[in-house]
């Protein structure tokens, strides 16, 4: 292992990768302490995203002539960038930060988001070529260099590129950040290579269909839509929205950011929060620095965790959370605003016979609100057409918009069962719809939440009984022995809660 020395404040190490023409000769390295990441242009680094893999197989480099073993696809990443007669100079995590210090690590994944902003570009490994990836990696650029609607694919070619599509790279949560603050990104497989933003224009050509890969639904179009923007990013936005301790990349506040990833996944939960932190760009009255959301790997999940429900929505409620499950259950109390008329294919379907383009990183949601007082109608419309970025969790109708007490956004929810299940924790509202909701003093609905982000539960969410899962948390814990008198009465009292705000929805039968 090479000898880490501290690092001054703000520096990062770069990896010289030493050139060879021999492509079985060991990889060999030198770290170099890089100061000036504040200066206000690129450097002649490139940064690779790429996914650790298991830890079961790893293979020796060397690094300033001592030996350091990493995973075996950060190996093979090497070797593929290996030049034979040219040094590379990069910035690789695993090898950059010491892995071994909680302390520089906090610090450096802090400094993630600059790091990736400040480099030439991004290279995206996704790993060695196999199962036709060349092809599909050819067919996707045909389609950006064609550029016709459902460019014509044979079925092998579509079978690889959906093979390429479920490769472990796109449903890890930290290539959101860094792909988001790249100005340029490459895309390898194997030898092959493809632009980034040819990559994302060959998908829309191709406007694939993932109706036998259901799941990539959700991990696809939210990636496409990052690597998109790095074409038209302005350069160094993330200054602009940097504060005094922190910078950021600016793209969305973190409510909805972690509406749309959160079912990525983590080796480590607290990433979960922390990859998306160096994304959001909710101002200084809404910081989640100062709400105590800040890079520490000695904290617990359970206590992450519940920092961020109370940042999205409000300190006025109950929280509860686990150190080893990422769901939370919250007891609040809320206002209904209105209910979801369409959302979907009926929407869908709509604005395409409006001749309105649907693409599958856009959602298309009607809503119709309760109560809205005239004055704040758009057109004297009692019906909002909103078409949101894709989140984890698909809107559905007859999903419930709902404000919580001292929410500053609104949410939808899913009735199941006496709960009420979080499918968007913030809803990006129009001005007109915010001033509305800010008005609102009155929160008639006692409501119990429950906010999951594991997949596997998430699928039940349309009808699942989460009294069994909320009693196993012991959320209600009897002091007598196998009693459940306190679960029995509270699920009573939330049933004739869930009937009362059924009735408000004007849903009698339900009621």
């Amino acid at each position: 292992m090479p000898p880490y020395i501290s690092l001054p404040e703000g520096s990062v190490r770069l990896l010289r990768l030493l050139p060879n023409s021999d492509q079985n000769s060991p990889i060999e390295c030198r770290l170099i302490t890089f100061p000036a990441l504040d200066s206000g242009s690129t450097h002649p680094y490139e940064s690779l995203s790429y996914v650790w893999g298991s830890d079961d197989s790893k293979r020796p480099i060397y690094v300033d002539r001592n030996e350091l073993y990493v995973t075996a696809n950060l190996h093979v990443a090497l070797s593929h960038l290996r030049h034979c007669l040219l040094e590379r100079m990069l910035w690789v995590d695993a090898i950059c930060i010491n892995q071994s210090d909680n302390v520089e690590k906090g610090q450096q994944v802090q400094l993630m988001a600059k790091i990736y902003s400040k480099a030439s570009r991004v290279i995206v490994w996704l790993g060695e070529a196999a199962d036709g990836s060349d092809q599909a990696l050819e067919a996707i650029r045909a389609a950006a260099d064609e550029q016709p609607a459902n460019f014509p694919v044979d079925k092998t070619n579509w079978g690889a590129i959906l093979t390429l599509l479920d490769r472990g790279w796109f449903e890890r949560i930290w290539v959101l950040q860094e792909v988001a603050a790249a100005r340029h990104v490459l895309i390898k497989c194997g030898p092959a290579e493809i632009d980034g933003y040819a990559f994302c224009s060959g998908l829309s050509a191709l406007n694939p269909s993932y109706e036998t890969h259901p799941h990539l639904l959700g991990l696809i179009p939210p990636i496409v839509y990052l690597i998109r923007g790095a074409a038209f990013r302005p350069r160094y936005k993330g200054e602009e929205t940097s504060r005094q301790d922190r910078f950021s990349l600016g793209i969305r506040p973190l409510g909805q950011l972690v509406d749309m990833y959160h079912t990525h996944k983590a080796t480590v939960p607290l990433d979960k929060v922390y990859a998306l932190l160096g994304m959001s760009n909710d101002d200084d009255d809404d910081d989640p620095h100062a709400a105590g959301l800040k890079v520490n790997y000695d904290a617990t999940w359970g206590e992450l965790f519940r920092k961020l429900v109370q940042f999205c929505l409000s300190d006025q409620m109950s929280v509860s959370t686990w150190d080893d499950v990422e769901a939370a259950v919250i007891e609040a109390k809320g206002c209904v605003l209105g209910k979801v008329s369409s959302a979907g294919e009926d929407a869908t379907q709509r604005n395409k016979q409006n001749g309105d383009a649907t693409r599958h990183d856009r959602q298309h949601v009607d809503i119709i609100w309760k109560d809205m007082p005239s004055h704040f109608r758009a057109k004297g419309k009692q019906i909002s057409r909103f078409s949101f970025q894709a989140s984890a969790k698909a809107v559905k109708k007859g999903d419930v918009v709902c404000l919580l007490q001292g929410a500053s956004r609104p949410s939808i929810v899913r009735l199941c069962d006496g709960f009420a299940t979080i499918i968007m924790i913030a809803v990006p509202l129009t001005e007109n719809l915010r001033k509305w909701s800010a008005s609102i003093t009155t929160f008639p609905s006692d409501l119990l939440l429950v906010w999951d982000w594991d997949e596997s539960r998430s699928k039940l969410q349309g009808g699942a009984d989460y009294g069994k899962f909320i009693s196993s948390q012991e959320v209600l814990k009897c002091p007598v022995a196998e009693c459940q008198c306190l679960y029995d009465l509270d699920k009573m009292a939330r049933l004739w809660n869930l009937g009362l705000l059924l009735n408000r929805m004007e849903r009698y039968e339900e009621a």
